[in-house]
C-alpha cells in the first residue's frame, strides 16, 4: 500500500523584480514557476541542514595550489618593489651632486 503525500498551498507575496527573476530561472531551467521555487526551498532546507556537497579532495587540493599561487605571487610582487627603490636609492646616490663633494681645483 502507497503512502499519499498531502501537499499544502503557501502564498507568497514577491517584489515585481524577484517575481521576474522567478520566471527568467524557472524558464532557463525549464519547469514551473511552482518547480522551481520547490527545489529552491529544498535547496534552502538542505543547506541549513548542513546537508550539501562537499568538493572532491581533487577541487580541494586544486583550491589549495590556487591560494598558494596568489599568495606567492604577492610575495614576489612586494620582492619586485623592495628591489626597485633599492635600486632608485642607489642610483640617487651615485648620480646628482653632493654638497660632500666640492668642486676641486688641483690643490690640496
Amino acid at each position: 500500500m502507497a503512502i499519499k503525500e498531502s501537499n499544502h498551498r503557501v502564498t507568497v507575496t514577491v517584489k515585481e523584480d524577484e517575481f521576474q527573476q522567478m520566471k527568467y530561472w524557472s524558464a532557463k531551467h525549464d519547469c514551473s514557476i511552482n518547480d522551481y521555487l520547490r527545489e529552491a526551498i529544498l535547496s534552502a532546507i538542505k543547506r541549513e541542514n548542513n546537508d550539501y556537497d562537499l568538493p572532491t579532495l581533487e577541487q580541494q587540493r586544486l583550491n589549495q595550489i590556487v591560494d598558494r599561487m596568489d599568495v606567492m605571487s604577492a610575495n614576489v610582487q612586494s620582492l619586485e618593489q623592495v628591489t626597485i627603490s633599492g635600486f632608485d636609492s642607489l642610483l640617487g646616490l651615485c648620480k646628482g651632486d653632493n654638497y660632500l663633494l666640492e668642486h676641486e681645483d688641483g690643490e690640496i
